[in-house]
């Protein structure tokens, strides 16, 4: 089996990925539902999905979730890079509630703390990380604070990861036009913890998480799904357009993969990778739509 993911044209991607579920995870709930919401407050809804990868598990101790609000509307400029988005806190966010600037609140939402499998969530799954009811404003950051119960498990070898520094508060930036509104004060956004620049060897037996964290909404946004047979080809999919976007599934035992999170209005390609003797094989010129799922041909592989 290959160890590496790949398109043309591009050469070779080390394949350290990933996907995410919980253990004793909290439900959905109905983010459509019709309770109020009361006056000067706002609904939000942060769901947990990513990539998939070679990793057996990847277990990440989540103990809680804020949202930094601007309460007078204001928006950071956001004219910044994605690779700009997620850092370590370091302090520098703890400052804002000091009074230095009377609209910035930190508002905590509700969470089922424990550890979630990095590795569960993939082709179209997530689960609810966090969600509640939160002051009225413009959200600029998530705050997610971890805890010291972080590890990974690779050819049924516990490895423990560690932060950098020990530090334990990931910061998030989002961009005010980047969530869903299921309705003015009811929105919702997916975190998609990306694990190939997360997780860094730095020598045998040791590892940091370095968070790279990406988002991406369902209803503003597209994906591409289909199935890709036989399993013994452990085919490695990357999708991927001319903007050097490329997103990356592994599909399930039955061949089923999604990828969601797609920018409409690109040309994505779908470029298998396959092992054991199978071809390789590629898919072009698909389209997405937004808000909808594009489903294209299921592909056989062949020797």
């Amino acid at each position: 089996m290959k160890n590496i993911l790949r398109k043309p044209g591009h050469g070779l991607v080390i394949a350290v990925l990933a996907a995410v579920t919980l253990a004793g995870a909290c439900k959905k709930d109905n983010s459509a539902s019709t309770t109020p919401i009361p006056d000067n407050k706002q609904k939000v809804s942060l769901y947990l999905s990513d990539d998939p990868g070679y990793f057996d598990k990847v277990l990440l101790d989540i103990r809680s979730v804020e949202v930094l609000v601007d309460t007078c509307g204001k928006t950071d400029d956001d004219n910044w890079s994605d690779r700009d988005r997620c850092w370590w806190d370091e302090d520098r966010d703890h400052d804002r509630n000091s009074g230095r600037d009377t609209c910035q609140l930190w508002d905590s939402l509700d969470i089922n703390p424990g550890v979630y499998d990095l590795l569960t969530l993939r082709n179209g799954a997530d689960t609810l990380l966090a969600g509640g009811v939160v002051a009225k404003g413009t959200m600029e950051r998530i705050r997610i604070t971890i805890g010291d119960q972080n590890s990974l498990v690779k050819d049924g070898v516990t490895y423990p990861v560690k932060s950098i520094s020990g530090q334990s508060k990931i910061i998030v930036r989002v961009r005010h036009n980047e969530w869903d509104e299921l309705s003015a004060d009811n929105l919702q956004l997916w975190l998609d913890f990306d694990i190939q620049r997360s997780i860094i060897k730095v020598r045998n037996g040791q590892f940091i998480l370095k968070p790279y964290i990406n988002v991406f909404t369902i209803l503003k946004m597209g994906s591409i799904s289909g199935k890709v047979t036989p399993w013994d080809a452990y085919p490695v999919i990357s999708i991927y357009n001319n903007s050097n976007d490329t997103l990356y599934a592994l599909p399930w035992r039955s061949g089923e993969y999604k990828v969601r999170g797609l920018k409409v209005g690109d040309d994505w390609n779908v470029f298998v990778n396959a092992s054991n003797g199978y071809q390789d094989t590629t898919v072009t010129g698909v389209k997405v739509e937004r808000g909808k799922d594009t489903r294209i041909g299921n592909i056989q592989l062949h020797k």
